[in-house]
């Protein structure tokens, strides 16, 4: 667009904003909010050519806005859903462990967001999905429940607020027994195209193509319920939101921070009464960064409310905001800790077209154990195929453990299989990422840098103030954490004073730094080693990890014994993950029992569950009990 065309094109928009303002006050656009459950944008055409067609939803797309890129701040339900309803990112708010060991409470003053707009007069329904990890708190839905929608609203002058959750292409859709393989699928599953990753076996095309199908299914629900708003002359007053609540389903999406698992579907309908609130024509993509903080506050400031200060979101559509600016966004923040009973924490900032992910727990594998996943078996052939020896070095680097930190260019790269981190040439972007991640979990502050078992103690009657509290604190911790991404030669001594340190979390991290560093770690072997008697199990935890990851001790005596003697199903089933780690990735045979635990809970119950019946990968000379 010109000079003139770009000068028209604003001042006819500031015009529109002030007839808006001067609008009848009960006269507000509606919302819809159509969610399609675990599935990221490549698997529709409009963002892929390798995706499905969607009628229904390109035709949205053209009377809308494309967003080519839209993210879930978290790769699980409950944690992005609960990013979307609280438009707060969920470290800092407590709420980023998947299936929650108790929820969080927000501050005095702080809701949801549906409850703002019931305070701007809006009739809010929920159909019918949660999965929050926060206290929902009262006055937040009129409605929430399989019958709720606008058709109840008091009275057809009300403006509302609408989400319906669909599970057409939730992961439970790929459960299927392998005798299913052989039925016909309306994707023609010889020309799906398969991620580089991903072993091409007619499963895994099976499953790529079922998964095809199932797009199909989520465009019909989204034309239908499109009819429904012409049906009741309501289309062109409603503005049509649809997205994916987070990535999935195939291997390596849901739960994990690659843009499979972040990169979101999402397409805006505009509707006609109400295009003046939005800077650009109807069938434009937007490309600035927008991610789930940013949704609840695009709809209150649509609804002609005041946005929160609280909120971490900033509005992408509405009075005053304009498309460049929209379109100069280029930063998004993810995360990912416990999913189920896999704990590992990771973090994510991408700026532009390079994508950065910090480790923290990176001698972890990918693909460690969780029962849930491996019920979908791509997951269980996927593996079975890395221990027969048959996968190349990109197909087998999700059961191997991963590097401290990793920087990816989407662009040349979409599939996020080369690391550049340690390439010269891009050494200056890789120093920028890892500064402006690291400042963004001190200011948050990331509550993460505490073990899930202390956040759930001392934490979450009030998140915030908690972090409030102990920002310096954690700062500290953040600190030694990143210790991991120095040369050890520049860390060591740092370590040693970590370790030394008064300060359990301290000597927690870096312990767990050692374990990154791994053989080249070696040299504290000593200091690790006089952990083991730590008055904290999970100190301990971490010197047995990391001594058995050099090969310098057994670690089975001290993780049998905090397992014996814990009373924190927590620190039960952070012990747990570094069983299943231990004897899955290095050996070691654990032949555990539930009298072998004192603490119960759902975490602990899966892992026991499957480590009945998994001997150890590898038999090694005096590793048995």
């Amino acid at each position: 667009m010109n000079g003139s065309l770009r000068l028209c094109a604003v001042l006819a928009f500031a015009l529109s904003a002030v007839l808006a303002a001067v609008a009848d006050a009960g006269d507000k656009p509606n919302f819809v909010w159509i969610v399609s459950e675990d599935n990221s944008k490549h698997y529709l055409k409009l963002f892929d050519p390798s995706g499905a067609t969607a009628p229904n939803i390109e035709k949205l797309a053209a009377a809308g806005l494309v967003f080519d890129h839209a993210f879930s701040c978290g790769p699980v339900c409950s944690v992005a859903r609960t990013t979307l309803a609280t438009c707060v990112y969920a470290p800092r708010l407590g709420t980023q462990y998947h299936r929650k060991a108790s929820p969080a409470s927000m501050p005095a003053g702080w809701r949801m967001f549906p409850a703002y707009l019931r305070e701007a007069g809006y009739y809010t329904t929920n159909n019918s999905k949660k999965d929050y990890n926060a206290v929902e708190g009262k006055g937040v839905w009129d409605e929430s429940s399989g019958k709720a929608g606008w058709r109840n609203r008091p009275s057809k002058d009300t403006p509302f607020f609408h989400m319906e959750s669909h599970g057409v292409s939730h992961e439970s859709s790929l459960h299927f027994p392998a005798s299913q393989m052989n039925s016909v699928t309306e994707t023609d599953r010889e020309k799906v195209a398969i991620a580089p990753y991903h072993p091409d076996t007619p499963m895994f095309r099976y499953t790529y193509a079922r998964y095809h199908d199932r797009m199909h299914r989520v465009d019909e629900i989204v034309g239908n319920t499109v009819a429904k708003l012409e049906e009741d002359g309501l289309l062109e007053e409603t503005f049509v939101f649809y997205f994916g609540d987070h990535g999935g389903v195939l291997p390596r999406s849901k739960g994990y921070i690659y843009e499979s698992g972040l990169h979101v579907p999402l397409v805006v309908r505009v509707p006609e009464k109400w295009k003046h609130l939005v800077d650009a024509r109807r069938g434009e993509r937007v490309n600035g960064f927008v991610s789930f903080v940013d949704f609840g506050a695009t709809v209150i400031h649509l609804a002609g409310a005041e946005v929160p200060k609280h909120m971490d979101g900033k509005p992408f559509l509405g009075t005053g905001i304009e498309m460049d600016e929209v379109n100069a966004r280029d930063e998004t923040f993810g995360y990912a800790d416990r999913f189920d009973e896999k704990y590992e924490m990771c973090r994510s900032l991408r700026k532009g077209r390079y994508k950065y992910i910090r480790n923290y727990q990176g001698y972890y594998p990918d693909g460690l154990q969780n029962n849930y996943r491996y019920r979908m078996i791509a997951f269980s052939e996927w593996r079975q195929l890395y221990r027969d020896g048959k996968l190349n070095a990109v197909q087998s680097r999700f059961f191997e453990g991963k590097p401290a930190e990793i920087l990816f260019d989407v662009k040349a790269d979409p599939h996020e299989t080369e690391n550049l981190a340690g390439d010269a040439a891009h050494a200056e972007t890789l120093r920028d990422l890892r500064k402006r991640l690291a400042q963004r979990v001190a200011a948050m502050p990331d509550l993460s840098f505490f073990p899930e078992s202390v956040m759930v103690a001392e934490a979450l009657d009030d998140p915030i103030a908690f972090g409030r509290k102990h920002k310096a604190e954690i700062g500290r911790l953040i600190g030694v954490a990143d210790l991991a991404v120095e040369p050890f030669d520049e860390a060591e001594a740092k370590l040693i004073a970590a370790i030394d340190s008064d300060d359990p979390w301290q000597r927690y991290w870096a312990l767990t730094d050692c374990a990154v560093f791994g053989e080249q770690a070696k040299p504290l072997v000593d200091k690790a080693k006089a952990a083991l008697n730590d008055q904290q199990p999970l100190v301990r935890l971490r010197a047995a990890e990391f001594l058995a990851i050099v090969g310098a001790a057994d670690p089975r005596p001290t993780l049998l014994d905090i397992l014996k003697t814990s009373d924190s199903y927590l620190v039960a089933a952070i012990t747990l993950n570094s069983v299943a780690y231990l004897q899955d990735s290095k050996g070691y045979e654990f032949n555990l029992t539930g009298q072998d635990v004192k603490a119960s809970g759902n975490s602990v119950s899966r892992r026991l569950e499957y480590l009945a019946g998994q001997p150890a990968k590898k038999k090694r000379k005096g590793k048995k009990p």
